[in-house]
């Protein structure tokens, strides 16, 4: 059995106490222990600051951007490995561990492009100088400049590489050094990640530390030159923004939690049309992909009264070809649950739902999964549920289950009652509508743009290289308002934001333009 290690202070340590057992989801077996016992986070912390950051802040932008295009080849060279491990550790198929390993290279591979636009420059400047009196002595300007503090990058277990990714590639690219803390249960994909990374020697000492285990005493330590990025429930969220020391010291915070992102089909939508059927495929895509363990999954599905027939028809159709099981078998096209605490609570979601709702496809427990052994194994059915009414419809709009499950509403047909009935989940990651009517369309972003953080158009003409609303693309934003956590991450150069700070330089024209040039 695997003892996962922690890489701190310049070496790896193995703990020897304190475990939590690490499952394969699919049969049971416990397959690793991680534990942070013995580690001084104080150190980790001084060593992070006092070698890593200089390190990287001595390096110009194009020289920070050529680290993250290594260490993008480096597990680009090691994908099928990772995905092995993988399927082992997290359940998925091999698509949907692609999905996790790909999207982590791919991000590293963009913002490794980025950095190399920026050429020779040590800071950003925003926008144009502006004139401040009768003449250019006095003139003013907006810079970015890298903090010196730790970036302490908290992330799910859901994507345990390309979470760690996508926030990594943002920190190192402004200069900051990394300590990074996967969510236990799936920390293997991440410890291993990092463990390529590390042994490459690609990076500056001090720039990357990997924790596997609890965190300790280590956000007691944060200051105010420090960030905070975090990915989970809004539940810990909460914890983390009434931590006294975090707020004492004004410690830089960035969350991304819950969402019940919505799909919502215009009312224009022929049902035996193209962009009816790219609905079909992306609701289906983004209710069982990952096992529908994904912060941008579909959980509201909103079609007008005319056509609730016809979606409810293709979904339940869709989802019930889906074969669930142990992703060793090749038969098998959506994997469990990644644990046995993730599948009691959507047990207990569905429950919830249910109460309100009635059930279309699936069911309301676990199921047996194929090639996995009976009884073994944290699967659950593909769950499509249906509520005779919109508004209100119970839990539907306050209850996020974490898995493959989704609820069809009708509406009426207007755009205004479907932002309206979308904005019900209190701010979501992601809201996609498919309609081929651009009125309607505009009328749809003008009621319900404020609700979400990114608005996904499925259309007749996007239908052949649609993505599918469940992709964070690096080039876009990913956060969202509201119960989402009102966080923003990625979104191009917009993603180096949150680990530098931004100055206003005012003085002589000639001086300030030479600084801002960097």
């Amino acid at each position: 059995m695997r003892t996962l290690r922690s890489y701190v202070a310049g070496r790896w340590h193995e703990a020897d106490s304190d475990f939590a057992p690490l499952y394969n989801p699919s049969t049971e077996e416990e397959i690793a222990r991680a534990s942070s016992r013995g580690i001084d986070f104080g150190a980790a912390l001084d060593w992070a600051r006092e070698r890593g950051g200089p390190a990287l802040r001595a390096l110009t932008f194009g020289q920070r951007a050529a680290l993250l295009k290594e260490m993008s080849k480096a597990i680009r060279d090691r994908r099928d490995e990772l995905l092995d491990l993988s399927a082992l550790a997290t359940g998925t198929t091999r698509p949907d561990g692609a999905f996790d390993i790909d999207g982590a290279s791919g991000t590293l591979a963009y913002y490794a492009a980025l950095g190399k636009g920026l050429g020779d420059r040590r800071l950003i400047a925003e926008g144009e100088g502006v004139q401040l009196a009768k003449t250019e002595a006095a003139w003013g300007r907006h810079v970015l400049v890298p903090r010196p503090g730790v970036a302490v990058l908290i992330n799910a277990f859901n994507f345990p590489a390309w979470g760690f990714a996508e926030k990594a590639a943002c920190a190192l690219l402004a200069g900051m050094p990394v300590l990074t803390k996967p969510a236990t249960s799936t920390a293997w994909v991440a410890e291993r990640v990092a463990e390529i990374v590390i042994d490459a020697g690609i990076l500056p000492e001090g720039a990357l530390q990997i924790v596997c285990g609890s965190t300790g005493d280590l956000l007691d330590r944060l200051g105010p030159q420090d960030v905070l990025a975090f990915t989970g429930s809004m539940a810990t969220a909460l914890s983390l923004r009434d931590r006294h020391n975090l707020a004492a010291a004004s410690t830089r915070l960035n969350v991304e939690a819950d969402s019940l992102n919505a799909a919502v089909l215009g009312p224009d939508v022929d049902t035996a049309g193209p962009t009816f059927d790219l609905f079909r495929r992306d609701v289906e895509r983004e209710i069982t992909q990952k096992s529908g363990q994904k912060c941008t999954a579909v959980r509201r599905i909103l079609a007008p009264r005319g056509a609730l027939d016809a979606a409810r028809d293709a979904l339940a159709a869709a989802l019930g070809a889906v074969v669930t099981g142990d992703p060793a078998d090749p038969a098998v096209t959506m994997g469990p649950l990644a644990t046995a605490q993730q599948l009691r609570d959507a047990e207990d979601g569905v429950a919830e739902l249910a109460a309100s709702s009635r059930v279309l496809a699936g069911g309301r427990g676990r199921v047996d999964g194929a090639g996995a052994p009976p009884g073994k194994g944290y699967f659950l059915a593909p769950t499509l549920l249906e509520a005779p009414d919109a508004n209100p419809a119970g839990a539907v709009h306050r209850r996020e289950v974490f898995g493959p499950v989704a609820t069809l509403l009708p509406y009426d047909g207007t755009a205004a009652e479907a932002a309206a009935i979308v904005a019900l989940g209190g701010g979501m990651l992601v809201t996609s509508a498919y309609s081929d009517d651009s009125a309607w369309l505009a009328e749809f972003l003008a009621h319900g743009g404020a609700a979400s953080g990114r608005f996904y158009i499925g259309s007749r003409e996007a239908a052949a290289e649609a993505p599918g609303s469940g992709v964070a693309l690096p080039h876009l934003l990913h956060g969202g308002p509201g119960r989402a956590g009102g966080g923003a991450e990625l979104g191009g150069l917009r993603g180096l934001e949150l680990y530098l700070q931004r100055v206003a330089l005012q003085g002589n024209r000639p001086l300030v333009e030479s600084l801002a040039g960097g």
